[in-house]
């Protein structure tokens, strides 16, 4: 019997993506993705998840790549341009999780510590959460299972009582082997039908 919803952020509830920012900066689609595939690269963002301080990541790129210095720069100092707004399919159903009052819902997000606030005034339903583990604030990230054990024990949740929903499989993958039921992310329809096929919505 689930009593406990466990959501991934980004690119779940709130639409995230580089490009948004990137395209501003490239006139060419292809350099774009050449500087987000080998510069500002997604594992290179995944240590500021992990807690590493966004200036000092800033640095370690400009130091390898001195050319890009003002590409990497905005990176961090242009952040919020790269937030395109709230997926509001999934925030209705978050809406209608929560009005149900069945489910304890809580949020388990790979972010960084220095710009997560930033969402979070930006974005109401981020308040709505009985609970939010930020990797940033952790220092631990999905898909380590250590990182997922902080949210079971901080909130006593059961694994087997619990959904978690994320739309990197990777991140799916390490929940179902701790024994949590997942649902993978693909969009917010196929969410719902996922859910009511579970009798959860």
């Amino acid at each position: 019997m689930t009593n406990t919803i466990i959501f991934d952020l980004g690119a779940v509830l709130v639409d995230w993506n580089p490009h948004y920012l990137y395209r501003k900066i490239f006139d060419d689609e292809a350099e774009m993705h050449h500087f987000l595939q080998n510069i500002c690269t997604s594992a290179w963002n995944e240590e500021q998840d992990g807690g590493r301080p966004l200036q000092e990541a800033t640095e370690l790129l400009i130091k390898e790549y001195p050319e890009q210095e003002e590409n990497i720069r905005a990176y961090y100092g242009r952040w919020e341009e790269m937030l395109g707004g709230a997926i509001e399919g999934t925030v209705e159903i978050f809406r209608q999780l929560r009005e149900s009052g069945k489910y304890k819902i809580y949020a388990l997000t790979n972010w960084s510590a220095e710009t997560f606030p930033v969402a979070q005034e930006r974005y109401e339903f981020l308040n709505w959460f009985d609970g939010i583990v930020v990797s940033g604030e952790e220092k631990n990230r999905k898909p380590f299972d250590s990182f997922y054990q902080v949210l079971l024990e901080r909130y006593s949740v059961n694994p087997e009582e619990a959904l978690f929903i994320d739309d990197n499989l990777r991140n799916i993958q390490a929940a179902e082997k701790l024994g949590i039921p997942s649902i993978h992310f693909t969009s917010p329809e196929q969410l719902q039908e996922d859910l009511q096929e579970r009798n959860i919505l």
